[in-house]
């Protein structure tokens, strides 16, 4: 048996927790004081968030491309989590990808965290905001050199703050 056909037999029997490691969350980088999480309930984040945005951020739904301004987004500034705040992503590191999505070559060293997610069947690495938990989207590797990783972002699941603007503090 080939392992993409095992694959997709267990993830339709529901067997995927049985593979080790396979939806064990890993944090991405090092950052210079470690982020602890929230343990904020999900009806709390339900009370601060849009519909929309809580779909996607705690229920990992994912928006129609070109649906986001940020795609178009170029100026300096810090990419944060729009439930929590935390900063995510540099300017510097956003790049055009022509998906419909913003898109980036890297994150934030500490400030997210990748699992497989293996709800298209094929497994995709997905990732999310490590304070938060909510889902921002998929790293592919069809970036940029010199990484070549692109981080596929929802733009509902980011806020923009322009260098110009102080960090709003972390909410949750």
């Amino acid at each position: 048996m080939k392992r993409r056909t095992l694959l997709r037999t267990l993830a339709v029997a529901g067997m995927m927790p049985l593979l080790p490691g396979c939806l064990r969350a890993q944090v991405v980088g090092e950052a210079a004081s470690p982020i602890t999480p929230l343990d904020k309930p999900r009806e709390a984040w339900r009370a601060l968030l849009s519909p929309r945005a809580y779909e996607i951020l705690f229920e990992a739904a994912t928006e129609r491309p070109e649906s986001s301004n940020l795609v178009y987004e170029e100026r300096e500034g810090t990419f944060i989590c729009a439930a929590c705040y935390l900063p995510l992503f540099e300017s510097r590191n956003k790049y055009e990808s022509w998906t419909g999505w913003p898109s980036f070559t890297q994150p934030i060293a500490g400030h997210v965290a990748t699992r497989i997610d293996f709800k298209m069947i094929k497994p995709r690495t997905e990732y999310h905001c490590v304070r938060c938990g909510g889902h921002q989207g998929h790293v592919f590797n069809d970036g940029p050199p010199p990484r070549g990783e692109r981080w596929c972002n929802n733009g509902i699941a980011l806020k923009f703050v322009p260098k110009e603007e102080s960090l709003p503090a972390l909410r949750g």
